[in-house]
């Protein structure tokens, strides 16, 4: 059910205030995937989840959750920034990343240098 303009904006924020978070939490110097969790779970997701799941699965949790194009750029930055803290699991964050920056500018009917930017420099 499409939500009016009221509720997307509420929508909006509340995910564009939990996504500042995630970004925040892998800046502190005691990095841990747990507290990430936690916030995560506010979307219906965990670290293993992301980490598990395929880029597509990723791109329909997200359209579930109601997230605009600008918070699904927010996600896949999420995606690289949190790629560098587990080197592990980079290529695989990356790889999934790049999927919803491209599946971003295909869908949004839109292009965006920015995007392109990015998707140039993480090949």
């Amino acid at each position: 059910m499409p939500l009016n303009k009221s509720l997307r904006d509420e929508e909006k924020e509340r995910i564009n205030a939990i996504l500042k978070k995630l970004v925040e939490l892998l800046y502190v110097p005691d990095f841990e995937k747990t507290t990430i969790d936690e916030q995560l779970k506010s979307l219906g997701l965990t670290t293993e989840i992301l980490l598990t799941s395929s880029g597509t699965d990723l791109i329909a949790h997200l359209g579930k959750l109601n997230f605009d194009w600008e918070n699904t750029e927010k996600f896949a930055d999420y995606l690289i920034n949190l790629a560098e803290k587990l080197p592990a699991e980079k290529a695989n964050l990356i790889e999934k990343a790049l999927l919803i920056y491209n599946y971003i500018q295909s869908e949004s009917k839109t292009f965006s240098f920015e995007i392109f930017g990015k998707i140039s420099s993480i090949k």
